[in-house]
Protein backbone atom coordinates (compact mmCIF):
# COMPACT_ATOMS: atom_id res chain seq x y z
CA UNK A 1 0.00 0.00 0.00
CA UNK A 2 2.70 2.30 0.70
CA UNK A 3 4.44 1.72 -2.24
CA UNK A 4 1.22 2.26 -4.12
CA UNK A 5 0.33 5.80 -2.77
CA UNK A 6 3.88 6.70 -3.11
CA UNK A 7 3.52 5.91 -7.13
CA UNK A 8 0.60 7.97 -6.68
CA UNK A 9 2.08 10.92 -5.39
CA UNK A 10 4.97 10.82 -7.66
CA UNK A 11 2.50 10.85 -10.85
CA UNK A 12 0.35 14.11 -9.26
CA UNK A 13 3.73 15.68 -8.73
CA UNK A 14 4.34 14.85 -12.37
CA UNK A 15 0.96 16.39 -13.83
CA UNK A 16 1.68 19.41 -11.76
CA UNK A 17 4.64 19.77 -13.36
CA UNK A 18 3.95 19.21 -17.12
CA UNK A 19 0.49 21.52 -16.41
CA UNK A 20 2.97 24.86 -15.29
CA UNK A 21 5.50 23.72 -18.28
CA UNK A 22 2.02 23.51 -20.59
CA UNK A 23 0.83 26.82 -18.97
CA UNK A 24 4.28 28.25 -19.72
CA UNK A 25 4.31 27.50 -23.48
CA UNK A 26 1.35 28.87 -24.27
CA UNK A 27 2.35 32.15 -22.61
CA UNK A 28 5.13 32.07 -24.55
CA UNK A 29 3.49 31.01 -27.57
CA UNK A 30 1.10 33.76 -27.07
CA UNK A 31 3.64 36.59 -26.13
CA UNK A 32 4.83 35.84 -29.49
CA UNK A 33 2.05 36.05 -31.69
CA UNK A 34 1.90 39.16 -30.39
CA UNK A 35 5.02 40.37 -30.80
CA UNK A 36 7.28 38.06 -33.04
CA UNK A 37 10.69 40.42 -32.62
CA UNK A 38 11.25 39.63 -29.40
CA UNK A 39 13.69 37.03 -28.51
CA UNK A 40 12.37 35.44 -25.58
CA UNK A 41 14.57 32.91 -23.33
CA UNK A 42 12.50 31.79 -20.79
CA UNK A 43 8.72 31.76 -19.05
CA UNK A 44 8.23 31.20 -15.54
CA UNK A 45 5.52 30.98 -12.96
CA UNK A 46 6.14 33.35 -10.25
CA UNK A 47 4.79 33.25 -7.27
CA UNK A 48 2.00 35.94 -7.49
CA UNK A 49 -0.84 33.36 -8.89
CA UNK A 50 -1.54 34.16 -12.56
CA UNK A 51 1.68 35.89 -12.87
CA UNK A 52 4.77 35.27 -15.18
CA UNK A 53 8.36 36.12 -15.47
CA UNK A 54 9.49 37.14 -19.37
CA UNK A 55 12.90 36.67 -19.92
CA UNK A 56 13.48 38.65 -22.92
CA UNK A 57 16.13 40.12 -24.93
CA UNK A 58 18.27 40.11 -21.62
CA UNK A 59 15.69 42.03 -19.81
CA UNK A 60 12.56 40.93 -17.05
CA UNK A 61 9.21 41.24 -17.37
CA UNK A 62 5.95 40.37 -16.40
CA UNK A 63 2.88 39.26 -18.01
CA UNK A 64 -0.72 37.34 -17.04
CA UNK A 65 -1.39 34.03 -17.93
CA UNK A 66 -3.44 34.93 -20.99
CA UNK A 67 -0.61 37.54 -22.05
CA UNK A 68 -3.17 40.39 -22.00
CA UNK A 69 -1.24 42.77 -19.97
CA UNK A 70 2.90 43.22 -19.70
CA UNK A 71 4.82 44.42 -17.56
CA UNK A 72 7.97 45.81 -18.68
CA UNK A 73 11.18 46.24 -16.71
CA UNK A 74 8.82 45.90 -13.45
CA UNK A 75 9.85 45.15 -10.06
CA UNK A 76 8.20 42.40 -7.80
CA UNK A 77 8.95 42.71 -4.16
CA UNK A 78 8.05 40.24 -1.31
CA UNK A 79 6.61 42.31 0.92
CA UNK A 80 6.83 40.07 3.93
CA UNK A 81 10.55 39.41 3.42
CA UNK A 82 11.51 42.71 1.97
CA UNK A 83 13.33 41.05 -0.48
CA UNK A 84 12.97 41.97 -4.54
CA UNK A 85 12.49 38.64 -6.23
CA UNK A 86 13.55 40.55 -9.73
CA UNK A 87 16.96 41.35 -8.83
CA UNK A 88 17.20 37.69 -7.35
CA UNK A 89 15.79 36.29 -10.83
CA UNK A 90 17.82 38.41 -12.46
CA UNK A 91 20.99 37.84 -10.42
CA UNK A 92 20.51 33.71 -11.25
CA UNK A 93 19.92 34.50 -14.80
CA UNK A 94 22.63 36.86 -15.82
CA UNK A 95 25.39 34.95 -13.64
CA UNK A 96 28.62 34.11 -15.22
CA UNK A 97 30.72 31.09 -13.99
CA UNK A 98 33.90 32.71 -12.88
CA UNK A 99 35.83 30.83 -15.08
CA UNK A 100 34.22 30.93 -17.82
CA UNK A 101 34.89 34.32 -18.01
CA UNK A 102 37.88 34.94 -20.87
CA UNK A 103 40.31 36.18 -17.93
CA UNK A 104 42.83 36.07 -20.15
CA UNK A 105 41.57 39.62 -21.88
CA UNK A 106 41.74 41.00 -18.93
CA UNK A 107 44.86 42.43 -17.15
CA UNK A 108 45.18 42.04 -13.63
CA UNK A 109 45.94 43.74 -10.19
CA UNK A 110 46.76 41.79 -6.44
CA UNK A 111 46.40 43.52 -3.95
CA UNK A 112 47.72 42.06 -0.43
CA UNK A 113 47.87 37.74 -0.78
CA UNK A 114 44.96 38.70 -3.82
CA UNK A 115 43.63 35.04 -2.41
CA UNK A 116 39.87 37.11 -3.15
CA UNK A 117 38.70 37.41 -6.73
CA UNK A 118 36.61 39.92 -8.41
CA UNK A 119 36.22 40.95 -12.08
CA UNK A 120 34.75 44.03 -13.39
CA UNK A 121 34.21 45.59 -17.12
CA UNK A 122 35.17 49.42 -17.04
CA UNK A 123 35.09 52.30 -19.32
CA UNK A 124 37.83 54.50 -19.15
CA UNK A 125 35.42 57.32 -18.86
CA UNK A 126 32.67 56.32 -17.01
CA UNK A 127 32.17 58.10 -13.21
CA UNK A 128 30.81 55.53 -11.64
CA UNK A 129 33.93 53.46 -12.76
CA UNK A 130 36.07 56.13 -11.08
CA UNK A 131 34.40 56.08 -8.21
CA UNK A 132 34.46 52.71 -7.89
CA UNK A 133 38.54 52.14 -8.12
CA UNK A 134 38.20 55.15 -5.30
CA UNK A 135 36.62 52.11 -3.10
CA UNK A 136 38.68 49.61 -4.36
CA UNK A 137 42.00 50.81 -2.80
CA UNK A 138 40.33 50.13 0.33
CA UNK A 139 39.98 46.62 -0.43
CA UNK A 140 43.31 44.13 0.63
CA UNK A 141 44.07 40.91 -0.39
CA UNK A 142 42.22 40.68 -3.20
CA UNK A 143 42.92 39.86 -7.45
CA UNK A 144 40.81 42.54 -9.56
CA UNK A 145 40.57 41.47 -13.42
CA UNK A 146 40.04 44.59 -15.06
CA UNK A 147 38.31 44.34 -18.70
CA UNK A 148 38.54 47.27 -20.94
CA UNK A 149 35.36 48.10 -22.36
CA UNK A 150 35.16 51.39 -23.94
CA UNK A 151 31.43 51.89 -24.52
CA UNK A 152 30.41 55.63 -24.11
CA UNK A 153 32.50 56.35 -27.33
CA UNK A 154 35.11 56.98 -29.54
CA UNK A 155 37.17 58.93 -26.77
CA UNK A 156 36.82 55.64 -24.65
CA UNK A 157 37.83 53.49 -27.01
CA UNK A 158 41.15 55.47 -27.62
CA UNK A 159 42.11 55.82 -23.44
CA UNK A 160 41.36 51.62 -23.31
CA UNK A 161 43.82 51.19 -26.03
CA UNK A 162 46.63 53.64 -24.74
CA UNK A 163 46.07 51.93 -20.84
CA UNK A 164 46.21 48.22 -22.78
CA UNK A 165 49.34 49.67 -24.88
CA UNK A 166 51.13 51.05 -21.31
CA UNK A 167 53.94 48.83 -19.80
CA UNK A 168 52.50 48.78 -16.54
CA UNK A 169 48.68 48.12 -17.50
CA UNK A 170 47.20 48.64 -13.89
CA UNK A 171 49.68 51.91 -12.98
CA UNK A 172 47.76 53.06 -16.43
CA UNK A 173 44.72 52.32 -15.27
CA UNK A 174 44.68 53.62 -11.27
CA UNK A 175 46.67 56.55 -12.28
CA UNK A 176 43.58 57.51 -15.22
CA UNK A 177 40.69 56.53 -12.88
CA UNK A 178 42.03 57.31 -9.40
CA UNK A 179 44.55 60.29 -10.01
CA UNK A 180 42.94 61.46 -13.34
CA UNK A 181 46.21 61.66 -15.29
CA UNK A 182 46.04 60.06 -18.75
CA UNK A 183 47.72 57.74 -20.49
CA UNK A 184 50.81 58.59 -22.32
CA UNK A 185 50.98 55.00 -24.29
CA UNK A 186 50.24 55.34 -28.25
CA UNK A 187 47.68 52.84 -28.44
CA UNK A 188 49.31 51.26 -31.42
CA UNK A 189 49.74 47.77 -30.19
CA UNK A 190 47.69 44.73 -30.36
CA UNK A 191 45.05 44.65 -28.28
CA UNK A 192 42.08 42.25 -26.87
CA UNK A 193 39.64 44.82 -26.73
CA UNK A 194 37.50 44.12 -29.93
CA UNK A 195 36.65 40.49 -28.18
CA UNK A 196 35.94 41.76 -24.54
CA UNK A 197 33.69 44.35 -26.12
CA UNK A 198 31.52 41.32 -28.49
CA UNK A 199 31.85 39.17 -25.16
CA UNK A 200 30.12 41.89 -23.48
CA UNK A 201 27.34 42.63 -25.69
CA UNK A 202 26.62 38.61 -26.46
CA UNK A 203 26.71 38.22 -22.48
CA UNK A 204 24.42 41.57 -22.55
CA UNK A 205 26.78 43.97 -20.18
CA UNK A 206 25.10 47.04 -20.84
CA UNK A 207 26.76 49.26 -18.24
CA UNK A 208 29.83 50.11 -16.25
CA UNK A 209 30.99 48.91 -14.15
CA UNK A 210 29.71 45.50 -14.51
CA UNK A 211 31.21 43.09 -11.60
CA UNK A 212 31.00 39.55 -11.34
CA UNK A 213 32.16 37.57 -8.44
CA UNK A 214 33.64 34.14 -8.01
CA UNK A 215 29.66 32.53 -7.01
CA UNK A 216 29.00 33.56 -10.85
CA UNK A 217 26.86 36.63 -9.33
CA UNK A 218 26.85 39.51 -11.26
CA UNK A 219 26.10 43.17 -10.16
CA UNK A 220 25.47 46.27 -12.25
CA UNK A 221 26.63 49.33 -11.52
CA UNK A 222 29.12 50.67 -8.67
CA UNK A 223 27.72 49.47 -4.92
CA UNK A 224 29.23 50.85 -1.59
CA UNK A 225 32.96 49.40 0.13
CA UNK A 226 31.04 47.92 2.33
CA UNK A 227 29.04 45.93 0.08
CA UNK A 228 31.90 44.68 -2.29
CA UNK A 229 33.45 43.79 0.73
CA UNK A 230 30.67 42.00 1.71
CA UNK A 231 30.30 40.02 -1.24
CA UNK A 232 34.06 39.75 -1.86
CA UNK A 233 33.37 37.11 2.12
CA UNK A 234 30.69 35.68 0.97
CA UNK A 235 30.84 34.30 -2.19
CA UNK A 236 31.99 30.81 -2.65
CA UNK A 237 33.48 29.02 -5.91
CA UNK A 238 31.13 27.53 -8.30
CA UNK A 239 31.90 23.68 -8.89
Amino acid sequence: MRKFIMLLIAAFIAVIGQTASANEAAVKAALLKKYPQIQIQSVLKTPLAGMYEVYADGQLHYTDEKATYLFVNAMMIDTDKKTNLTEERMSKLTAISFNQLPLDLAFRKVKGKGTRKLAYFGDPNCGYCKKFEQDLTKIDDVTIYVFLYPVLGPDSMEKAKAVWCSRDKAKAWDDLLVNNVAPTASGSCNTPIDKIVAFGKDKNITGTPTMFFVDGSRVPGAIPYEQIEQKLASAKPTK
